[in-house]
Order: structure tokens, then sequence, then C-alpha cells
């Protein structure tokens, strides 16, 4: 059974973490599988929005503390592993958003640490009702500093400095309010619901979505000016596009586009 599985629906792409033993753990297994189908999925054109789950009671519990452990067990006390371990991890999210496709999480039960990471880092999430979020380590004496990363990118500051030195959970509902979910359902509803945001924005122009995906995280990093000017750039290439000029046509000739991507 593979640690990491994907179904295809069309243009959507379905992952699941498929360790729920391990609350789909991000051992060094599920860390090198999802970087293989995160680069897989780069080059692939005929998927425009990817989907991300767990499988079993959780969404991801974060870095495997036992393989951790073990990792301890050398010459320099673990410390080449670490930097090893950190860096791929480090990798991994930011492929996340350097993926051409929209990352949606599909989030249960829990995301600790370095699994409410991982929802940081995808473009956007839908949570099940009592799903808990929490970055957790400092409870055992390590504290959530590369989760801290992603996290502090989405929620207000304050707010995520006191989820990292409290190592208190917040609920689906209060998450949705900081920004780190955008919607939350009955656990019931929550495929169909994810399912439906991901179909929405699979039926948009797929070139289209890539270019402003990229644009973006490059634009979110800049001085005002700064990004006006480079978005500027971006919207001249993007009106240049044949798909876009049938796009405006199809709208004010009020039929559907002929998009060719």
């Amino acid at each position: 059974m593979a640690i990491l599985e994907r179904n295809d629906a069309g243009a959507v792409a379905h992952l699941t973490m498929n360790a729920p033993e391990r609350l789909n753990a991000l051992s060094d297994e599920m860390l090198a599988a999802l970087q293989e189908e995160f680069d897989r999925l780069k080059e692939d054109r005929t998927i425009r929005v990817v989907i991300l789950s767990g499988a079993g009671k959780a969404f991801c519990a974060g870095h495997d503390l036992k393989q951790m452990t073990a990792g301890r067990q050398s010459e320099d006390g673990g410390r080449a592993y670490f930097k090893d371990l950190f860096d791929r991890c480090a990798r991994m999210m930011m492929s996340v958003q350097t993926l051409p496709q929209p990352v949606v999480a599909q989030v249960h039960g829990i995301a600790t640490a370095a699994g409410c990471q991982l929802v940081a880092s995808c473009d956007m999430a839908v949570a099940a009702e009592g799903t808990r979020f929490g970055v957790n380590g400092v409870n055992i004496g390590l504290f959530c500093s590369t989760p801290m990363v992603a996290l502090s990118r989405n929620i207000p500051r304050k707010l995520a400095f006191e989820m990292l030195t409290t190592g208190e959970f917040i609920e689906a509902g209060r998450a949705r309010e900081l920004g780190l979910v955008n919607r939350v359902v009955p656990m019931e509803d929550l495929a169909a619901e994810t399912d439906k945001l991901a179909s929405t924005v699979a039926g948009k122009l797929g070139s289209a979505v890539r270019v402003g995906k990229e644009a973006f995280y490059h634009q979110i990093q800049m001085p005002l000016e700064s990004a006006y000017a480079y978005t500027g750039e971006v919207m001249v290439e993007n009106m240049l596009n044949r798909d876009t000029e049938e796009g405006i046509a199809a709208f004010i000739e009020k039929r559907a586009p002929d998009w060719t991507q």
C-alpha cells in the first residue's frame, strides 16, 4: 500500500497521505513521496488543481518523532540528520507554493506542528468542523520554528506567537476567523465541499491561474510600488494570451469561451 495515493478526477488530482497508523506523520518516506509527486505535477498540464488530504482520523500530526529520535543516534548527535530533514521539509513546503496548480488542503481531525505548517503552505484549505490546529512543539521543549514561517504568513503575528509559545490548539472556526482556512463544513460534507471549490478553480483558464498564482506569491513580498510595476507586466503578458482575448470576446458576446488551454 502506497504511503501517498494519487487519484485524478478530470483536471483535479487528489493526493492522500496514507499512513493513518502514524497520523500521516511527515516521515522521511512521506516527505520523499510528497516531493516526488509535486515534482511530477509541476510538469503535468492536464491537472489544474490539487487536493491534499490525509487518510484515517487525522490530516497530519507533523514530523515523525520516533524517526527523529533514531536520527539522533550518530557521532554528531544528529546534527547532520536534522539539518537534512528540515532542509527537505522546507523544500517540500516551498514546492506547494511554486507548483503551477493551486493546492487545496482538505483537513480533518488534527493538523499539528509541521502538519499545521502544511495547511498554512497550501493555497487554500477546507476544514471539517471539530478539526484542531496547533504548533505544539513547545510542549515537549521543541519550538516550532520552521512551522512558524508558514503560520506567521497566514495569520496575525501576535496570534501566531501565542500559538507558538502556549502550544494550545485552536478550533476550525477560529482558524477560519484568523485566515488559516477558507471554509469550515460538517465532516460529512468535507470531501464534497473541497471538490466543489477545486472544480470551480479548475474550470477557469488554466494558463491564467498558473500565471496568477506565481504572481501572487512574488508580489506579496514586494513593496507596494514594486508590486504594481511587476503585476502590471504580468497583466500585459496575460492580455496578449490568445485564450484571454477569446475569454473577453466571449463575455462581450454573451457566449461560452472556446479556450485551448
